[in-house]
C-alpha cells in the first residue's frame, strides 16, 4: 500500500514537471499585458490575431510546411525501398548501413546543422530553398528507415513469393502486396518525420538565409527583440498541430493492430 502511494506521488510529480510549463504557456497566451507574465491580469485573443496577421510568421509557417512535406515525401521515396531491401535481402554490412542511416538521430543536432551548413552552403553553394530541402530530407530519412524498417522486418514475405510464382512481377508484388501490408508503418513514419522536420531548430537555423527562414528560426529572431505573448500564442497553435498529428499516428497504429 505504501509502495503504491509512493508510486502515485512520483507519477503526479512527473506529470506536473512535464505539463505545468505547457499549461503556463497556454495561460500566458491569453494575457493582456504587453510582456509575458504570470498570473495574467486579463483575458484577450489579440495575441493570436497578432500571430495570424504577421507576414513574417505566415511566410515562415508556409515555408516550414512546404519544406517539411517535400522533405518527408522524398525521404519516403528513398527510405521505403531501402527499408524493404534491408529487411528482405541478406545485404552485406546490413547493420553498418542501418547505423549510417540512423546516425543523424544520434549526433547532436547542433553538429548536424553545422555540418550540413559547411557541406550544402559553403562547399556546394546551393540556394537557401534547395539547401533547406536537402537538410530536412537528411534529418527525416532516419525516421522513415526506423519506423518503416520495423514494419518490414515483421512482414511475412511468403505471400510475395507466392505472387512471384503466379507470374506477378516483382514491382507489382511490391506495390500491391508489400506496401498495403506496411501502410500503417509508412503513415506513422511520415507523420513522425514531418513533425521532426517542421519543429527542427538546428538545421533550420544554420541553413536559413535572408528573407527565407523556417518558423523555428523566425520565432527565435522575434524573441530577440520582443517578449510579448505572441510567442506563447504561436507555441499553443504549434502544440495543437503536433497533438493532432500524433493523434492521427496513434489512431492509425491502433487500427492496424486491430486488423
Amino acid at each position: 500500500m505504501r509502495k503504491q502511494k509512493g508510486m502515485t506521488i512520483i507519477a503526479i510529480l512527473v506529470f506536473a514537471f512535464l505539463f505545468l510549463p505547457l499549461l503556463l504557456i497556454v495561460i500566458t497566451s491569453f494575457g493582456t499585458a504587453a510582456a509575458i507574465q504570470f498570473p495574467i491580469k486579463g483575458f484577450t485573443l489579440d495575441w493570436y490575431g497578432n500571430a495570424l496577421r504577421s507576414e513574417t510568421m505566415l511566410e515562415s509557417f508556409k515555408l516550414s510546411l512546404i519544406i517539411g512535406l517535400l522533405a518527408t515525401v522524398l525521404a519516403l521515396l528513398v527510405g521505403v525501398p531501402a527499408s524493404y531491401a534491408l529487411a528482405r535481402y541478406s545485404v552485406k554490412g546490413k547493420n553498418l548501413i542501418k547505423s549510417f542511416f540512423l546516425s543523424p538521430t544520434v549526433i547532436p543536432g547542433i553538429v548536424v546543422g553545422y555540418t550540413l551548413f559547411q557541406f550544402i552552403v559553403v562547399a556546394l553553394g546551393l540556394p537557401v530553398f534547395q539547401g533547406l530541402l536537402i537538410g530536412h530530407f537528411l534529418i527525416s530519412l532516419p525516421y522513415i528507415i526506423r519506423v518503416v524498417g520495423s514494419s518490414m522486418d515483421q512482414l511475412d514475405y511468403s505471400i510475395e513469393e507466392v505472387a512471384w510464382t503466379l507470374g506477378c512481377t516483382r514491382f507489382r508484388a511490391f506495390m500491391q502486396i508489400v506496401l498495403p501490408n506496411v501502410s500503417s508503418g509508412i503513415f506513422a513514419a511520415f507523420m513522425l518525420a514531418f513533425v521532426n522536420s517542421f519543429n527542427n531548430v538546428p538545421v533550420s537555423m544554420f541553413l536559413s538565409g535572408p528573407g527565407v527562414t523556417m518558423l523555428p528560426t523566425s520565432l527565435l529572431s522575434y524573441m530577440e527583440y520582443n517578449y510579448d505573448p505572441t510567442v506563447s500564442a504561436i507555441s499553443v497553435m504549434l502544440m495543437l498541430l503536433t497533438i493532432g498529428l500524433m493523434y492521427l499516428i496513434e489512431k492509425t497504429l491502433g487500427l492496424a493492430s486491430i486488423a
